[in-house]
């Protein structure tokens, strides 16, 4: 499909060119017609003779930025200056900062914030250990925590690497929740030194958000650290993919007419997402699934699956009809398809097999299984895990709020009652007026959402 400019491929171009009325128009219309789109103009000197701008536009890619300067410098008394990407000044420096909620004007000041009043706050925590959620960061502050294994689509690119990602979710945390969180990237992809690591730094905060760790390893970190600590741990990229998915299929399955107990679901991607979803689901009360991954359709007795594996979890609880073959066959007849997997797996022809009022959701990133466009030939409602088309299925939308609401709680551990709470409470922000093919999800920045998880998950706690 073609990709459409992007602003993380947006660039600032400075140039001179001849003071003449079409100065400006003639260099947009070159970069328009490479297939950028300007975004801003701005001159900022002016003289009789010549002109400089800063042209910012948004590119496909790095090559195509590239393309687009390259045709600017070839224009007749064009000089082209610096050119700055967006993407990487918006970094530049990283994207948190540490602040003091406090001001230290004198010494009165210092007494209280630091020795020697600070001391009598050590010992009443000393005395009364559950006082550090009264009297410290722990009260308002998670760590989001990953080894850099599975980052975005990136694959394993290493803690540093992953940084910048980590960073990323620490700011949504604060913009959508107002959520103190503070990135870990460990140096280690062993398990077990990952769940000592955490355990140990574990007193400073209220919660750990687990984030881009690869499958399997992802599940046994999870498990330890919930039995093993008294704070909430949550994989995002299990449970906060859960939650969104299943709030985006009740409302549309409400805009198809079809119930969740009487529809056949097929799963592509049987790794944390996955099995997240499936498992969430089936709480909410699917009972027809078939899974494929990359080596086709999952089912009990598949050589490959190993005794006590996720794997052999997922055959026994799906497939119960024992198929096997192909996502392409496994797809034929069923009522809803999501992907949590790869790119371009599927066509529109493979859509069309599809019972009527199909439902897909093709959510892997940057390129879905399925390019949106060819599955709403076919398909009743379509949504993917991009921001360039509609019905976005995006964490953002859950893991503010469920965050939010573990922490007004106090809450030690996370409950299956809690993620369904808040699955319930996304798809109750849209309206059942604002309800329709192209509506199943509210934007990331509908002003109720992170509230109202935040309440269905505390009053979940009960």
């Amino acid at each position: 499909m073609a990709i459409a400019p992007s602003v993380q491929y947006s660039i600032t171009i400075r140039l001179e060119a001849p003071a003449k009325n079409t100065a400006v128009s003639e260099l947009t219309s070159i970069i328009e017609k490479l297939g950028g789109s300007v975004t801003a103009v701005d001159v900022n000197h002016s003289d009789s003779e010549r002109v400089r701008v800063d042209l910012t536009c948004a590119c496909t890619n790095s090559d195509h930025a590239i393309e687009i300067v390259e045709a600017l410098k070839k224009v007749d008394g064009v000089v082209v200056g610096k050119v700055s990407d967006r993407t990487f000044l918006a970094h530049l420096g990283g994207k948190l900062t540490i602040e003091s909620k406090l001001p230290i004007r004198n010494r009165d000041d210092l007494s209280l914030i630091y020795t020697p009043g600070v001391a009598r706050i050590c010992e009443a925590i000393a005395k009364d250990p559950s006082d550090a959620r009264r009297l410290t960061i722990k009260r308002n502050t998670i760590a989001v925590v990953t080894d850099g294994s599975a980052v975005l689509g990136l694959g394993n690119i290493g803690p540093l690497a992953a940084l910048p990602v980590m960073e990323g979710k620490a700011a949504l945390f604060k913009r959508f929740a107002n959520i103190d969180a503070f990135p870990i990237c460990l140096d280690t992809q062993d398990t077990d030194e990952i769940v000592r690591t955490v355990k140990a730094i574990a007193p400073v905060f209220a919660g750990i958000n687990l984030e881009d760790i690869s499958a399997p390893r992802c599940f046994e970190i999870e498990a330890r650290l919930r039995a093993e600590l008294d704070i909430p741990v949550f994989h995002d990229d299990q449970h906060g993919t859960a939650i969104v998915c299943l709030a985006a299929l009740s409302n549309a399955l409400k805009v198809v007419n079809k119930k969740l107990d009487e529809v056949h679901l097929v799963l592509s991607g049987a790794g944390a997402a996955g099995t997240a979803v499936l498992k969430l689901l089936f709480a909410a009360g699917l009972k027809h699934a078939t899974v494929a991954d990359q080596k086709g359709i999952i089912y009990t007795g598949r050589e490959d699956i190993e005794p006590g594996s996720n794997l052999e979890w997922v055959a026994s609880a799906t497939n119960k009809a024992g198929q096997q073959g192909t996502l392409k066959e496994a797809i034929v007849g069923a009522d809803v398809f999501i992907g949590v997997s790869a790119s371009n797996l599927l066509v529109a022809e493979d859509i069309a097999k599809m019972n009527s009022g199909a439902i897909v959701f093709a959510l892997a990133n940057p390129n879905p299984e399925i390019d949106p466009g060819q599955a709403a030939l076919h398909a009743a409602v379509v949504a993917t895990g991009r921001s360039d088309f509609p019905n976005q299925i995006n964490n953002v939308l859950a893991f503010p709020g469920v965050f939010r609401g573990l922490l007004d709680a106090g809450a030690t551990v996370i409950t299956e009652n809690m993620l369904l709470a808040a699955a319930s409470a996304l798809a109750k922000c849209v309206e059942p007026d604002e309800l329709n093919a192209s509506y199943i999800v509210p934007s990331v920045f509908h002003p109720d959402v992170a509230q109202r998880v935040a309440d269905a998950v505390r009053l979940a706690k009960g």
